[in-house]
């Protein structure tokens, strides 16, 4: 199940509500809503940095996190200049393109995609895009990750441009020492694009030896209430 943050593509925009705050509330609604007892949150980029505060929570029902080249829990560091181009970036086709050429993909892509990026970046409402670069990306979870408890896994691009794997190793992966890290080679940021086989594959091995993993404690805690059942019923 896939979830658009509020601002992007065909979701709402309202007027504010665009903090990581928000945005983990508003999945955690869908979640809820939906009735979701067991679930493997996954989040990219932005929403990686959203997965990180909801997970770290501890909602009922988390069995996994996967942080596909995710923003890592500090305030991203950047100039106010460049922070105002940022805002920029998204604003036009050209702009857009530019921003996929020279920032976010290491690979060419698709005619398809690509032009998919582009209208979906264009469709985003301006209050949405303006509020990651001027407010959301300066939000500070570091204290908050620490309590992330369930098996997580990392995947970067190995020549991701906008959170490198050095960045990801020392900001997050320094933090969550159980998390696993895979890197994806000759992937830039826009890794679901980029390498969708190899991205799908390793969500869905992950996801399935978490399934497995929870039916097997399901299986032992049965076994342990039916013994202690039966040496209640047959004392020594």
């Amino acid at each position: 199940m896939a979830q658009g943050h509020c601002g992007s593509a065909e979701s709402d925009a309202p007027v504010s509500g665009y903090g990581l705050a928000d945005l983990a509330d508003d999945a955690q609604g869908v979640i809820e809503a939906l009735e979701l007892k067991r679930y493997v949150l996954v989040g990219h980029s932005m929403g990686g940095k959203v997965a990180q505060l909801m997970a770290s929570r501890r909602p009922k029902g988390l069995i996994g996190l996967v942080l596909v080249a995710p923003s890592p829990p500090q305030p991203m560091a950047m100039p106010p200049q460049a922070r105002e181009m940022m805002a920029g970036s998204y604003a036009t086709r050209e702009s857009v393109g530019m921003t996929i050429d020279q920032v976010l993909a290491a690979k060419a892509l698709s005619h398809k995609d690509r032009e998919q990026v582009i209208e979906d970046s264009l469709r985003g409402a301006p209050q949405a895009k303006a509020a990651w670069p001027q407010s959301t990306s300066l939000e500070d979870i570091t204290r908050d990750v620490v309590g992330i408890n369930v098996p997580t896994v990392v995947i970067a691009g190995e020549l991701d441009r906008v959170d490198s794997v050095d960045l990801l190793k020392a900001e997050l992966l320094s933090r969550l020492p159980h998390a696993v890290l895979h890197v994806l080679p000759s992937t830039g940021h826009l890794s679901p694009l980029e390498s969708a086989q190899e991205l799908s594959r390793l969500i869905g091995d992950f996801a399935a030896a978490r399934v497995a993993s929870e039916q097997d404690e399901a299986t032992k805690t049965q076994s342990v209430s039916g013994l202690r059942m039966f040496s209640d019923r047959f004392p020594d």
